[in-house]
């Protein structure tokens, strides 16, 4: 029995099948669904998990070499809710491109982790190192 770490037995075995340069997208409650990938829901209610917890417990796991972000993620939203959003984040290198960028590279991904997370455009693309 697993008694530290992620213990969500589909995070786990999503993260498993994640080699080096793969992706996987971290998803805001109202990012769509895309059939042609693996999605691991965990949402509950708004804001629970955000995003940034799922980053926070992804990283003694998951080695990310560099991270997608819309760049409207920056105007839709307060600087302080942008601070929660990104701080988790601390120290990783971070491009910002429109979020119909974004969006393009989905279907290459490993897989998809949907959140309860509210931040607008608030969507992230990790690429393994």
């Amino acid at each position: 029995m697993l008694r530290t770490g992620i213990l969500n037995p589909a995070v786990l075995d999503l993260l498993a099948r994640i080699r080096h340069t793969n992706t996987l997208v971290i998803a805001d409650r109202g990012f769509p669904f895309w059939p042609e990938i693996e999605t691991v829901d965990l949402s509950v209610v708004d804001d629970l998990p955000t995003v940034a917890q799922i980053i926070e417990a992804l990283r003694p796991a998951f080695v990310i070499g560099r991270v997608l972000a819309a760049e409207e993620v920056k105007a839709a939203n307060s600087p302080e809710k942008l601070a929660r959003h990104l701080k988790a984040l601390d120290g990783l290198p971070i491009t910002f491109v429109p979020h119909t960028e974004l969006k393009k590279r989905v279907p290459q991904a490993i897989g998809l982790i949907r959140t309860g997370d509210t931040t607008q455009y608030g969507n992230l693309i990790l690429e393994s190192a």
